[in-house]
């Protein structure tokens, strides 16, 4: 699998439509229900809201090292900022982990982008969507009416849980399937990267803070994003 520079010029707008497609036919179904059902039984989610040690495995620590790789490129940046300005020839791989050292400047300040962009574009749209949790919901023993995303909007309803956000974050990391540099690791970058940010989300289902929809969105949003981005920094061919 690999990505032909031209074909990311328009592979983000079909993203895009199937985005829409996927939000329309899963969003408020029973497809949605019947799966939240399998991590709910006598009025009990599966595990508990903020348990341990599930929620340092499949929260913090995801959250942790998505922090720690934007402060490792930033850090690159300024280093390559400083070996320009000062004329130094010190080897980044002394102080890098060497995929990351590899990348050209271009390539870096693409994954920065996009694992910033991504996750802040789908927190701000869950304030406008007002979409429930499950765990909301009459029909999990909660407060409040199973609505549609349309309803929801209208009605402003408290609860913001669509898109899912925290499995954002590791969708965040698609970025990585579109850098020239790591082109023919592409696909298995795609699997690790989805595989990560599913468990990030099935956590988040497993005690009803999402719909599976929820999840569904966020990933191929997050690869439309990514895509989109991908297309505007790399118009050019890297040299």
């Amino acid at each position: 699998m690999t990505l032909a520079k031209n074909s990311t010029d328009w592979m983000w707008l079909k993203l895009l439509c199937l985005t829409i497609i996927a939000t329309l036919a899963f969003e408020h179904s029973q497809f949605d229900v019947r799966i939240s059902k399998l991590f709910y039984a006598n009025g009990h989610w599966l595990i508990e809201k903020g348990a341990q040690p599930y929620a340092f495995i499949f929260y913090d620590f995801p959250k942790l090292l998505l922090i720690l790789l934007g402060i490792c490129l930033i850090t690159l940046l300024i280093w390559r900022y400083w070996q320009r300005r000062y004329a130094h020839t010190v080897n980044a791989n002394v102080f890098f982990i060497r995929p990351i050292a590899a990348l050209s400047s271009r390539e870096v300040g693409y994954l920065l982008i996009t694992i910033i962009m991504v996750p802040t574009i789908i927190a701000t749209l869950k304030s406008f969507t007002h979409v429930s949790c499950p765990n909301n919901l009459s029909l999990f023993s909660g407060d409040l009416p199973y609505l549609n995303l349309w309803q929801s909007i209208l009605t402003k309803t408290p609860a913001k849980c669509f898109p899912a956000a925290h499995a954002s974050a590791g969708f965040s990391l698609y970025g990585l399937v579109f850098l020239p540099t790591l082109q023919k690791y592409c696909y298995k970058i795609f699997v690790i990267v989805t595989s990560l940010g599913w468990t990030m989300g099935i956590y988040k289902m497993a005690f009803g803070d999402h719909f599976f929809s929820h999840t569904l969105v966020s990933m191929l949003l997050s690869l439309t994003i990514a895509c989109a981005l991908a297309s505007l920094f790399f118009k050019k061919p890297l040299k």
